[in-house]
């Protein structure tokens, strides 16, 4: 058998040397049969790359969670270590679930109503000519990294099975709205959606997830730590604040460069594809050209907010403290995430500098309420995030918003690019509709869970530390000076705190 990709001289030339009409039909049909053919591979070429880049991506957002967990073992104390490992295990697998029987059709189940998707329960009747379980899997990893967040505000304190209850039922249900609201096509305020009923005749530009993911997971953890209270320790009679610090640096910081590489996934990523031209300037120019670009934002606005938190925090406290850069960082990541594929390199920069400072004041704030979040998960996401969307209504360029949102070439941009006040309304709208619909689901949930004495361990319980208490053993053979109900026998190898002497060592003759 022939192969259909094939044309030799030997079977056009019968069919050209003919004469007639059916000579002539006969050569086009043979030509056009072999094109499209052609035509076909290249389709398939052109699905397989984009979902082997979609898949990849995926898999870089889910290696975040890694870095959540890392992050988070490291900023709490040991004592609590195998209770905050446990919880980021369950954010991706109980949300793998809720997010595969509820979520995913809430968020993208169209065709549907602005509110609320309703197709595609547990996966049914799928893929879709719009969706394959490539796209599955990359907005299920978008789902936990936003319970991931919230676990991070209550941690230290919570019960157990406040984390199963909560984790489930915000990416079953919480978050898929937002989601829907601003990245399905059938969404009331998105820039994506299709028709031309968009909200201020642009719709919210929330490119990654400033609001969706990182305002979502930060205001509900900021719920969560509201109504549980501080922790045992953290503010004195007198309302001064007590710093009780994680147990490992080298934790946090390798979970910030865990988040660091996997937010790569993260924003490069939410072009879903790549193999794409726009075709408005030179062939070298395309998607794959919005990707780099989308990667070199993202970089720039943590770098710039990490430099700045170095040296903010050092003409503030005194110190050049390795964890706050990390906080720094991931705020100018969180802020970014927005606006990364529609602004400019430099604007990057301008966004990554005010995250920081954004980050150091709401850290203010939440001491002076005595707010206790020990992630800084609240002031991170919840804070930075919020910037960052109205810092796409300021900075959103004109040639980059028709490339990402295309078919609307009079579609308003950046306020101090001349587009306009459109954008930055619309941006405004996201942020108060994120607030108020994560205020009234989550604030409840936690409330409920509160009064029926599920939400907060035993003042004995927090004391003695989760790991022993709810997890049968330790983290590590590890002696925690600051409480005195350690469970550890004098026996056993303990690791204590090195406290520098008073005396001056005798000098070596």
């Amino acid at each position: 058998m022939a192969d259909p990709l094939s044309c030799t001289a030997t079977e056009l030339l019968p069919l050209l040397g003919g004469s007639g009409p059916n000579a002539t039909a006969a050569a086009a049909a043979f030509i056009c049969g072999r094109l499209e053919v052609v035509s076909a591979k290249l389709s398939d070429a052109t699905y397989a790359i984009d979902n082997t880049y979609l898949l990849f991506s995926a898999y870089l957002v889910f290696a975040m969670q890694l870095g959540f967990a890392m992050l988070c073992a490291g900023s709490v104390r040991a004592k609590n270590t195998m209770n905050i490992m446990l919880t980021n295990v369950l954010d991706a697998a109980a949300g793998g679930l809720s997010y595969y029987l509820f979520g995913y059709a809430f968020a993208f189940g169209g065709p549907s109503n602005g509110f609320i998707g309703k197709h595609s329960f547990g996966l049914k009747d799928f893929p879709t000519p719009s969706a394959d379980y490539s796209f599955f899997l990359y907005q299920w990893a978008f789902a936990i990294a936003a319970a991931g967040i919230t676990s991070g505000s209550i941690a230290e304190r919570t019960q157990f099975v406040a984390y199963l209850i909560y984790s489930s039922f915000l990416t079953g249900f919480v978050y898929p709205v937002v989601s829907h609201w601003f990245w399905s096509g059938d969404g009331w305020a998105g820039a994506a959606k299709t028709g031309s009923n968009l909200l201020f005749g642009s719709g919210a530009i929330d490119f990654a997830g400033s609001g969706v993911v990182h305002m979502v997971g930060g205001i509900a953890g900021l719920w969560g730590a509201l109504i549980e209270g501080p922790r045992i320790g953290r503010f004195d009679r007198t309302g001064r604040s007590i710093a009780l610090r994680g147990h490992s640096a080298s934790l946090v910081v390798l979970g910030s460069f865990l988040l660091w590489f996997g937010w790569y996934g993260f924003n490069p990523g939410s072009f879903l594809t790549i193999l794409k031209s726009y075709g408005t300037r030179e062939a070298y120019y395309g998607q794959w050209s919005g990707v780099g670009r989308t990667a070199v934002t993202t970089t720039l606005a943590g770098s710039t907010a990490a430099l700045t938190t170095l040296f903010g925090k050092r003409f503030l406290v005194g110190h050049w403290n390795v964890i706050d850069v990390c906080n720094g960082l991931l705020g100018g990541f969180a802020a970014i995430t927005s606006g990364c594929a529609v602004v400019e390199p430099w604007a990057a920069i301008i966004c990554g500098f005010v995250a920081s400072w954004v980050l150091i004041g709401f850290n203010k704030l939440a001491e002076r309420l005595e707010y206790d979040d020990p992630l800084e998960a609240a002031q991170l996401h919840g804070g930075c995030g919020a910037w960052g969307v109205l810092f796409t209504g300021l900075f959103a360029k004109k040639s980059y918003v028709n490339e990402v949102y295309r078919g609307r070439p009079d579609r308003p941009y950046g306020l101090l690019m001349g587009g306009g006040g459109k954008l930055l309304a619309a941006q405004i709208v996201q942020i108060l509709v994120i607030m108020g619909w994560v205020s009234a689901t989550m604030g409840p949930l936690f409330l409920i869970l509160h009064k029926l004495k599920l939400l907060r361990v035993s003042r004995e319980d927090e004391m003695a530390g989760m790991d022993m208490t709810w997890h049968g053993g330790m983290a590590y053979i590890y002696h925690d000076e600051d409480h005195e109900t350690s469970h550890l026998q004098h026996d056993q190898f303990k690791l204590s705190r090195i406290e520098p002497g008073n005396t001056t060592p005798t000098p070596h003759v």
